[in-house]
């Protein structure tokens, strides 16, 4: 059994220098189907996600491997396969987006439903993808109890003239789509959607005419898979705004384009940094995405600066943040809503911050459901918490330390809650285990050796 192994208790010290953008990259590896020549992606984390994702563009037919750390290089001329393996996309969420990019460039796409953390979000699952690819011309089935995928070895030109109502009814727990020809359409979300907002733009890129997109999402990994669609030749305005236009190319081609810093890796380095006492500089981000994050730092109490590091094209534009202790933090409420408001991939770091507040914390989730599963792994360490009936809501009440669990092992429920687990294993002393580490690795990059550079001391066994 692989776990994380800490011994707490120790500030965090140094710096730490933020990856690129996982939320980002996940969407635009799938985007990279649409070309029509090679891509390369700079600045790509060795993270597990994207892993999985090489590994599903193999399967397709694709070239993908990097030419240097952290530089992927993506060839997807030779994709021969428009159906994404169950075992690879049962792993992770973001595996949808294979099925807008496939509709799009090759007019068919099958995939298991998709899988990751055990969140889900809330009245929507891929019910808002499916409509948006709908409007857009396709026809689309969901079969609910899962098989395997059975045209794996099927090739583009057959799967396409073989993909009868008769052969899509075979299937089960997976989403068919296919189409004769896409057409723009003004697709309206009932709510803002990360995924269906980059599944849309994705899927309405090579469809005539015009969509518009209103509701859409607007956190900055929106924006960074639109700008690099449009690097390739893609036609998309609006990215960052409630309402995106995009009018269809013909084609497009490849490009070569580095991913955003990671937003919430910079934002639990920051609560991190806070939450053992630290003071630590967390360099390579892009301060404005972190906004909200900071005004509630400071409101807490907590030390927090806007630095220029030096280093870059542009002096003078701040690209780092110091996070430093001042004393024991201020209770706080919070609410998970989509950006520019407090993000729902803090919620659970925030929250291992504020057991030990001074004063009562109310942590509010409008975006995921089932996510303040870890509020049972922070109890086992002292902390005060009751969450709602209706599972929105948590009431923190903030006591004057935790103690190290006993037994000493935690579970890591899903990705940001494995977050969540170690922000309270480093400021707790005494030693505290982790579990089911794997959400963890999904993503961050290098997390043992980031947080022992600056003084922790995690290991992982197993």
């Amino acid at each position: 059994m692989k776990k994380y192994i800490i011994n707490g208790g120790k500030p965090l010290k140094g710096e730490v220098t933020i990856s690129g953008a996982k939320n980002a990259v996940v969407g635009m590896i799938p985007a990279t189907i649409l070309a029509d020549s090679p891509c390369t992606l700079e600045n790509v984390p060795d993270i597990a996600d994207v892993k999985l994702m090489i590994d599903i563009l193999h399967k397709l037919g694709a070239e993908a491997y990097y030419k240097a750390p952290g530089v992927l290089y993506i060839d997807p001329t030779h994709i021969n396969k428009t159906c994404v393996p169950k075992k690879l996309a049962e792993k992770m969420r973001a595996s949808y987006y294979f099925v807008g990019a496939l509709l799009s460039k090759h007019k068919a796409a099958r995939a298991a439903l998709p899988g990751g953390c055990s969140i889900s979000e809330a009245g929507r699952g891929v019910d808002m993808h499916v409509t948006a690819f709908k409007a857009l011309g396709a026809e689309v089935k969901i079969k609910e109890n899962e098989s395997a995928c059975q045209q794996e070895q099927t090739d583009v030109q057959s799967q396409e003239q073989n993909s009868s109502d008769k052969k899509i009814d075979k299937s089960e727990g997976t989403i068919i789509a296919k189409a004769t020809e896409l057409r723009g359409a003004p697709i309206a979300f009932e709510k803002p959607s990360v995924g269906a907002t980059i599944n849309t733009m994705l899927c309405a890129c090579k469809a005539k005419g015009l969509t518009t997109i209103r509701n859409a999402a607007k956190e900055p990994h929106i924006v960074d898979v639109a700008n690099f669609l449009n690097t390739m030749g893609a036609k998309i305005r609006g990215a960052g705004t409630d309402e995106i236009r995009i009018t269809g190319v013909d084609s497009l081609k490849g490009s070569t384009y580095t991913v955003i810093p990671d937003q919430i890796e910079a934002g639990t380095y920051m609560i991190m940094a806070a939450a053992t006492k630290g003071d630590v500089l967390i360099k390579n981000v892009i301060p404005r995405h972190m906004e909200c994050l900071t005004t509630k730092l400071v409101e807490m109490g907590v030390g927090v600066e806007l630095m220029d590091s030096g280093i870059g094209e542009e002096d003078g534009v701040d690209d780092t943040i110091r996070v430093y202790y001042k004393g024991r933090p201020k209770a706080t409420d919070i609410v998970a809503v989509p950006y520019p408001g407090f993000p729902t991939d803090l919620q659970a770091p925030t929250a291992a911050l504020l057991t030990i507040a001074d004063g009562t914390s109310t942590v509010t989730e409008t975006i995921w459901s089932s996510r303040f599963g870890y509020t049972t792994e922070l109890m086992k360490m002292g902390a005060d918490i009751y969450v709602s009936n209706d599972n929105k809501t948590a009431q923190i009440r903030g006591v004057d330390t935790l103690t190290s669990p006993n037994p000493p092992m935690l579970k890591a429920t899903d990705l940001r809650a494995g977050a969540a687990m170690i922000i309270a294993g480093l400021m707790t002393e005494g030693t505290t285990e982790i579990t089911e580490i794997y959400h963890v690795e999904r993503g961050y990059e290098k997390l043992i050796e980031k947080i022992n550079a600056m003084g922790g001391d995690i290991r992982k066994e197993g």
